[in-house]
């Protein structure tokens, strides 16, 4: 069974930085693309960046360029989300998701980690 455990949300001051980290369990890690997505209250959930297994890299460059850098480490089946200069829209709970190399959606989600950022 496929398991993604989300960690590292919080809450932190406008400016400031949070890692999160996405450990996944029941896959081979490295055929998986990985994705960080977001959603707050009463909006659709909305895709901020992924990473191939490759390590091919895309984001949501709206509302993340320059702040945001998604990373994996298939030696510990994990997927990070270092965010910087946080602020209050940046505000949501965050959820890393996995995607088979060969599929088009993403299948598998975590249950979620609370970021709050806070003036």
């Amino acid at each position: 069974q496929v398991q993604l455990v989300e960690s590292g949300g919080g809450l932190v001051q406008v400016g400031g930085s949070l890692r999160l980290s996405c450990e996944a369990s029941g896959l081979t890690f490295g055929n998986y693309a990985m994705g960080w997505f977001r959603q707050t209250p009463g909006k659709e959930r909305e895709f901020v960046a992924s990473v191939t297994w490759s390590g091919d890299r895309s984001y949501d460059v709206e509302s993340v360029k320059g702040r945001f850098t998604i990373s994996r480490d298939n030696a510990k089946n994990t997927v990070y989300l270092q965010m910087t200069r946080l602020n209050a829209e940046d505000t949501a709970v965050y959820y890393c998701a996995a995607r088979f190399r060969y599929a088009s959606e993403y299948r598998h989600w975590g249950q979620g980690t609370q970021v709050t950022v806070s003036s």
